[in-house]
């Protein structure tokens, strides 16, 4: 037997639903402070410590993501 069940609602009302914290304030004051540092002029250095702290794994994800562009820049 199978049972689906649709849901119609916004993401802020599942959150609600399940339980999950509101970080919203935490989002908009580290969006803000990322602006702020692009705004004042990152350097390229920082910017690259930036994109590796976000890639999944680390330096293993920056390096997959790498080897990707690279192979689809050299067959397209």
């Amino acid at each position: 037997m199978k049972i689906n069940v649709e849901v119609d609602c916004t993401p802020e009302e599942a959150r609600r639903a399940m339980g999950l914290p509101d970080f919203t304030p935490v989002h908009e004051r580290y969006v803000a402070m990322l602006s702020e540092s692009l705004e004042k002029g990152a350097s390229p250095e920082m910017l690259d410590t930036l994109m590796r702290h976000w890639a999944p794994m680390g330096e293993a994800g920056m390096s997959f993501w790498r080897k990707m562009f690279e192979t689809a820049s050299r067959s397209g």
